[in-house]
């Protein structure tokens, strides 16, 4: 090659790096730190997309609204830990006006989307821990939420969302809740392949509710010491609850006694309940010693939904049960298309099951 043809690709060469440069600027993502005495929201305000607000240990007395997608809000577990405003303090924002730690939150119109919140412990709030409302691929992660009014982690009309490795404890309602909506009717909604997975649950009326929605999968949860562990609620609207798994669960001694409210009986109890499900994969859990006398105590119980709609074409396969009262397995509905097969049991209504 002469000399002059080597001079020729450099130039090329230069040509092309330059117009690479030129076509894709790119700023990096930024850090934002927040140390005791500074605020969590303030921090959230400046961000951009992408951007991570880093948490320092110590405790903070606020709530933080997020509406912006991409942002990472991280802590360091046990030692960050948000706690309600006093009391005489006035509601900074709309999340801290309805009671809760943190919100994110979209509309109808825009989703906020790519929201991870890690390593926080938030306890003490009016109403949820955590609430999203309107999200897409919302990831809660390495979470602590106790002694919350209403909800620990919480979503409603959101897809695809991961809740994975979280302690929830001690909350008033559930301590993980799905729903396709909380203030008004309609059909179950397609959550995208929402993962509820790897989380501690204990101590809360419910551990794990999902209702009115499709397409999750629950696995790998330990839930224990609350009044029921894992709840799959529909009704009679269109699509139904259900098209989901739950697997490898361990659901164990849910005998914590709670009272009647308007939507449920007193629980107590209860390891798996299915009220208005179709479709939902029960598989491969490990389901004992959950004892009580309400209607829906036992370990997996089929139970009409309290509109009166049925349970249809569930499987329950491969649990492992023991332990359970009045039985390990009991469908106490009408439902058509249920199957029972594999388990490992030792009392089953209508005998039979085991």
């Amino acid at each position: 090659m002469t000399k002059r043809q080597l001079m020729c690709l450099t130039c090329i060469a230069v040509v092309v790096v330059s117009g690479l440069g030129a076509a894709a600027p790119s700023s990096a993502a930024a850090m934002h730190t927040v140390h005791p005495g500074e605020s969590i929201q303030e921090a959230v305000d400046a961000a951009e997309p992408g951007d991570t607000i880093v948490v320092s240990p110590g405790t903070y007395r606020e709530s933080v609204l997020v509406t912006k997608a991409d942002l990472t809000l991280r802590g360091w577990g046990s030692a960050t830990v948000i706690k309600p405003a006093a009391a005489t303090t006035p509601a900074a924002n709309s999340c801290a006006a309805s009671g809760n730690g943190i919100c994110v939150m979209g509309t109808a119109a825009k989703t906020v989307d790519g929201v991870t919140i890690r390593g926080l412990t938030l306890t003490g709030f009016k109403k949820n821990a955590v609430w999203a409302s309107d999200t897409d691929r919302l990831s809660v992660r390495n979470v602590i939420a106790e002694k919350n009014g209403v909800w620990g982690i919480a979503q409603q009309r959101s897809t695809r969302a991961v809740f994975k490795g979280n302690i929830v404890r001690d909350n008033g309602d559930a301590g993980i809740f799905i729903a396709n909506t909380v203030d008004a009717e309609g059909g179950a909604t397609d959550t995208g392949g929402a993962v509820i997975a790897g989380n501690q649950l204990t101590g809360n009326r419910i551990g794990v509710t999902v209702r009115r929605v499709r397409n999750l999968t629950v696995r790998g949860n330990h839930i224990s010491g609350n009044c029921a562990g894992v709840f799959v609620v529909g009704d009679e609207s269109k699509p139904a609850a259900g098209a989901m798994t739950l697997r490898a669960n361990m659901i164990v001694a849910n005998n914590k006694s709670c009272p009647a409210t308007p939507r449920l009986p007193a629980i107590q109890g209860s390891g798996i309940v299915l009220t208005g499900s179709e479709s939902t994969e029960i598989r491969a859990n490990y389901v004992a010693d959950n004892v009580g006398a309400s209607p829906l105590s036992g370990g997996i119980v089929l139970f009409q939904s309290f509109v009166g709609a049925q349970n249809t074409a569930n499987v329950i396969k491969n649990n492992q049960l023991e332990g359970n009262k009045p039985a390990d397995l009991a469908n106490r509905g009408s439902g058509t298309g249920n199957t029972f097969v594999g388990n490992v049991c030792q009392a089953s209504e209508p005998a039979g099951m085991c």
